[in-house]
């Protein structure tokens, strides 16, 4: 993840029904034929390379970014991501589950990851968003962005209790790397990145404290680490801090502030407001914290969040059908805007006319299967059928494209190929959602929170 971080757009919302069924792994399933079953398990297979023979090799990490053309920035190509490499931990449990590797091999390289993460550089528990691979030792994301990251520990976190609850009644060994991965999960002070407020924040560092002064209120990619850190045993935080912090009070649903959920409002009056953040921002809001948070008749005093991610697929997808900007290519089987790669370095990507710059995510539609599995099922057999020599690689799909510029580059990014992987087996099984939701301490913080959930009951 590059500048994900803060990006305050307004979260549209919607008024359509969950299913609530957990045993249903998407709403609205499409038939899968046996050639579309064929290409949706090599996507996945393809994607799921990335954090396997990609992964750097001392650490077993995901690396931040790979260039096939071997462009690297200076210094770059060793850097491992804790936020990336946590989305890859789970593509590791698609990847067992599918076939793809062995479960002694799997486990095997989650045990590296997880010796990695016990001895690489921690502050209060928790990681850096970068490390250099070979050494554990922290690289700045910026300037003063040189220690503790919370947001993207709690991605690796989201994956290392999936982990614990996949290996927890298994093998001597298997039992011996759960017990690891939950040690990990109890270091982790989320109560001293409150700062001794309400609200949680995102950065501390050892040198420059709490400088970058970031509290994370909603609504953004965090809503995990605000239930992971009610859901800790050992460093939780009061319900207050969820509603004072992440919810600002209530103001979360205020439709007319650009960081609140507009709630209750159908995608396609949101369409009306075109050019406008009332579109919804990049569409990995509705990925991050929900790879192993399960959506499904997810409810709590502010929100439906199956409506608030199944409507900003919705929104992203029809803004790309009615291209209001004109751009070659889009349509409705070539569609997706998410902060990713972009001909201007790397942008935000969003249905709005001042981010929509031209260029295609694959993930923002791959990774949205389970909202809009019909959409993205024919985005990935267009990418596939019609555009592989340009898009395809080692790792799947490329990062992004634009057809308008003629730019196709062969990039990738760790936090944009691991949701591809976990979500889609999230739509066909629900493997991952399944497996975190089943966390004694996370059902605990989602009641101390006031959620509902058919996980709940």
């Amino acid at each position: 993840m590059m500048v994900k971080k803060g990006l305050i757009l307004l979260l549209l919302a919607g008024i359509i029904a969950c299913n609530g069924n957990r045993q249903m792994a998407a709403q609205d399933p499409v038939k899968i034929t046996a050639e579309d079953s064929a290409l949706f398990r090599l996507v996945q297979q393809q994607s799921f390379q990335y954090f396997w023979d990609g992964a750097e090799p001392v650490s077993g990490l995901g690396r931040e970014r790979f260039h096939v053309d071997g462009n690297y920035p200076a210094n770059d190509k060793n850097v491992v991501t804790s936020g990336g490499a946590g989305f890859g931990v789970m593509a590791i449990l698609v990847a067992i589950e599918r076939g793809f590797v062995t479960r002694e091999a799997g486990r095997k390289q989650l045990e590296k990851i997880v010796h990695f993460l016990e001895t690489a550089d921690r502050f209060h528990g928790a990681w850096p968003h970068w490390w250099n691979g070979e050494t554990g030792k922290v690289k700045p994301f910026g300037r003063k962005d040189n220690g503790g990251d919370l947001v993207e520990t709690s991605y690796m976190i989201q994956g290392l209790l999936c982990v614990r609850q996949y290996f927890q009644n298994g093998s001597t060994e298997e039992k011996a790397l759960a017990g690891r991965a939950d040690q990990l999960w109890k270091e982790v002070d989320f109560n001293w990145y409150r700062n001794g407020k309400n609200v949680l924040y995102w950065h501390w560092s050892p040198e420059y404290g709490w400088e970058m002064n970031f509290p994370v209120r909603g609504y953004n990619e965090c809503l995990i680490m605000y239930v992971l850190a009610a859901s800790s045993p050992t460093h939780g935080v009061p319900a207050a801090v969820y509603h004072e912090g992440w919810a600002d009070n209530g103001k979360i649903k205020d439709v007319n502030k650009p960081d609140g959920i507009a709630a209750n409002y159908p995608y396609k009056l949101q369409m009306k407001h075109q050019g406008d953040a009332w579109n919804g921002g990049p569409l990995f809001w509705a990925h991050y914290s929900y790879l192993g948070l399960d959506p499904r008749g997810l409810k709590d005093q502010y929100a439906d969040y199956w409506a608030e991610n199944r409507n900003q697929a919705l929104i992203n997808y029809q803004w790309c059908v009615d291209n209001p900007k004109k751009f070659k290519g889009y349509g409705p089987d070539n569609w997706g805007l998410t902060s990713s790669y972009s001909t201007v370095g790397y942008a935000g990507h969003a249905p709005t006319m001042d981010r929509d710059i031209g260029v295609i995510s694959p993930t923002a539609a791959l990774s949205s299967f389970p909202y809009t599995p019909k959409e993205s099922m024919a985005a990935m057999k267009h990418w596939y059928g019609n555009l592989k020599d340009k898009r395809w690689g080692p790792y799947g799909f490329y990062d992004a494209f634009s057809e308008q510029s003629n730019w196709f580059l062969p990039h990738y990014l760790a936090i944009d190929q691991g949701p591809i992987v976990v979500m889609m087996e999230n739509y066909r099984t629900g493997l991952l959602w399944n497996l975190f939701m089943s966390c004694p301490e996370i059902k605990t913080g989602l009641k101390k929170l006031g959620f509902s959930s058919p996980h709940l009951n």
